[in-house]
């Protein structure tokens, strides 16, 4: 997986760029699934670098910093506390503009595992958004970890700044 993300990456830098774009985001989002069960809510710093790669095509790198809170739990009666659960997400991202105001992407790649006992899998994102002005957006977006055998899902809301 390593090797993969790596030489997307470097193939990135490879392509002819017109523009780059720095984008900076914060997202609140509720888990489902699985990640329901032990958590309540979710909130994540996103940062994003694209490059315009066509007319109206953006691809780029990815990452940020993900945190879910989560409640109390009760195993046999007894109720047992479990640690917030944490992400690194590493990822190649892709966004096609639509038109001005609407755009589709998605993020594909690995997300580390922070806190204890969580090794990270598998990582994708995609996302719908909406161009409020030309630096501001708002996105929906559902993230999925896959980590041995069950995932880690969520469904988000965002606001993003591009610089």
């Amino acid at each position: 997986m390593k090797k993969i993300i790596l030489v997307a990456v470097v193939a990135l830098f490879g392509f002819t760029m017109n523009a780059q774009e720095f984008k900076a985001g914060i997202n609140g989002a509720l888990p489902i699934g699985d990640a329901g069960d032990v958590a309540d809510f979710s909130i994540g710093l996103d940062l994003a670098y694209l490059w315009n790669v066509g007319e109206s095509f953006d691809v780029g790198v990815a990452s940020g910093f993900t945190t879910a809170f989560t409640k109390d739990i009760t195993v046999l009666g007894n109720k047992v506390s479990v640690d917030d659960v944490q992400f690194l997400p590493i990822a190649g991202a892709a966004r096609y503009n639509v038109s001005e105001d609407f755009f589709f992407g998605a993020d594909l790649g690995y997300a580390v595992g922070i806190n204890d006992g969580n090794d990270g899998g598998l990582y994708y994102r995609p996302k719908i958004g909406y161009n409020l002005t030309e630096k501001f957006s708002l996105n929906l977006s559902y993230t999925g970890i896959a980590r041995d055998g069950n995932t880690w899902d969520t469904i988000g809301l965002g606001v993003e700044y591009g610089f």
